[in-house]
């Protein structure tokens, strides 16, 4: 007897049971589970799009480091530190996981690296490196994080450590990731371009960035950070540029990278469609800044506060000259001695007159002179003695007064300047032709505003081209122009008056 036994049921059972297993290795749980929630907004305007359990608290997951970016930038802007400073990896940087740069414990790197690793890679040790280097701890870099978020209205966000890892309480919701993300576009537009490097050098390595296939393929993308954790599932905040209109698009909960993305994208054609094509730009107000003071009022090692705009421009008062002052005393002093020896010899030389007068007249009778004579002589009104050779000698030769300093050569002022002793200046290159020192000028100007406002920019011509100087400056503002400029690679050296 042959027996015929079907094998397909159990066959297609077992199929099911391995595809299963697949699906929950490449679909992790955490991610499956997740909240979705959306949000899309006008960033020119602020407008609200379309907004969907956008204020629902959610894992951020690594959508928090655009915080720890921007609050990088604002530190390098203030000069608490500069992209240059090399900074020293700790052990607990060193052993946070995945993704990561690969730092060493010990280790010391420029900070301008852990931006890129952070910003492209979303590296979570270098991340952690940022906020130690700043607030010298991670728990004080997230307060720190905490006030700049309050300060920038977002009311339902909380953050726990710098790199977004999943922490109890550390929760955010995708309408204050969206307000974040507009404020690093346009509060620090100089630095908004790490977002959309599909690669960057990241100092011990090139590193490739989270989200370079949104970048790829939607036309006019340009960031700005994605975020994946097992409790949070595929986050991601784009931003999207099309002729005048700037789009930014937020998701939490996605399933999977392609399944976020496409969402995403969909929410960006929503967002073009759906704003105007031209509207009035409102940039966001940077928050104030209060650099490392923690809420108890505990100062921070660093901190350099900026007046970015000059109040008021007063009138110079005359240089003072020692030398002139301490002359004009000495001449005063000896005229007034002068006069009084003058007084008192011209005193003496009348006394003397009037002696020799009366003398004279006692002596008169005695001068035998005609009747005639004397009866047409008016007695009454004396004639004169003839001035005494005394008072002569002593009005010609009277002390001698101290020969006064010949006064000094006038000074010429070439320039009256109101900047208040403002005799610094600096210098950004030297180029071979005018037109190309005015130009880069011009561009730094605009890049450096807040130290560079009310300077003079000045093109000097010398025998091996043209210098481009930032001139009427005070040394201190000279010193942090430079330096700041030096922190995003534009060569600089400080002037003197």
């Amino acid at each position: 007897m042959i027996v015929q036994v079907r094998r397909r049921r159990p066959a297609q059972r077992g199929h099911s049971i391995l595809l299963a297993f697949w699906l929950s290795v490449l679909v992790p749980v955490g991610a499956m589970a997740a909240p979705y929630a959306a949000f899309v907004m006008d960033a020119r305007s602020g407008k609200v799009l379309h907004s969907r359990n956008a204020d629902t608290r959610l894992h951020p997951a690594s959508l928090t480091k655009m915080m720890t970016l921007y609050i990088a930038f604002e530190a390098v802007r203030n000069g608490e530190i500069t992209l240059d400073t090399k900074v020293r990896i700790s052990k607990l940087a060193a052993s946070e996981p995945p993704s990561k740069l690969g730092l060493r414990a010990g280790q010391k790197i420029a900070l301008r690296y852990l931006i890129r690793a952070a910003a492209v890679k979303s590296a979570n040790d270098a991340a952690t490196a940022i906020g130690e280097a700043i607030s010298g701890s991670e728990a004080a870099f997230a307060r720190r994080m905490n006030r700049t978020a309050k300060a920038m209205g977002m009311s339902r966000t909380t953050f726990k450590n710098a790199h977004g890892l999943t922490e109890s309480g550390h929760l955010s919701t995708a309408r204050d990731m969206t307000i974040l993300g507009r404020h690093v576009i346009y509060d620090y537009p100089q630095y908004y371009n790490l977002f959309s490097r599909q690669t960057a050098d990241a100092g011990i390595k090139k590193v490739s960035h989270t989200n370079r296939r949104l970048l790829q393929s939607y036309q006019g993308a340009d960031g700005i950070k994605t975020g994946y954790t097992r409790a949070a599932g595929f986050n991601l905040v784009a931003s999207a540029q099309r002729r005048n209109e700037r789009i930014i698009a937020t998701v939490f909960g996605g399933k999977s990278t392609a399944s976020r993305n496409a969402r995403v994208a969909e929410l960006l054609d929503m967002g073009f469609r759906r704003a105007p094509s031209r509207v009035a730009l409102r940039k966001p107000a940077r928050p104030p800044y209060s650099g490392n003071v923690a809420s108890g009022g505990e100062p921070a090692a660093k901190t350099v506060r900026v007046v970015a705009s000059i109040q008021k421009s007063l009138r110079p008062r005359l240089r003072p000259n020692p030398s002139r002052e301490v002359a004009e005393t000495i001449v005063t002093a000896a005229v007034a001695e002068t006069d009084e020896k003058v007084q008192a010899s011209v005193d003496a030389a009348i006394a003397a007159a009037a002696q020799s007068v009366a003398s004279a007249a006692r002596e008169a009778p005695k001068v035998e002179v005609s009747n005639a004579k004397l009866a047409s002589t008016d007695m009454s009104v004396p004639r004169p003695a003839v001035r005494p050779a005394e008072l002569t000698v002593a009005l010609a030769q009277p002390s001698a007064p101290p020969k006064p300093e010949e006064p000094e050569e006038p000074e010429v002022v070439t320039r009256l300047s109101t900047s208040g002793g403002q005799y610094w200046g600096i210098n950004v290159g030297r180029y071979g032709s005018r037109y190309q020192a005015e130009k880069v000028l011009l561009r730094t100007a605009l890049a450096e505003m807040a130290t560079l406002d009310g300077t003079l920019r000045k093109v000097n011509q010398t025998s091996s081209g043209f210098d481009a100087n930032f001139v009427g400056m005070t040394r201190e503002t000279a010193d942090l122009a430079c330096r700041r400029l030096k922190a995003r690679n534009v060569t600089c050296f400080m002037i003197g008056p």
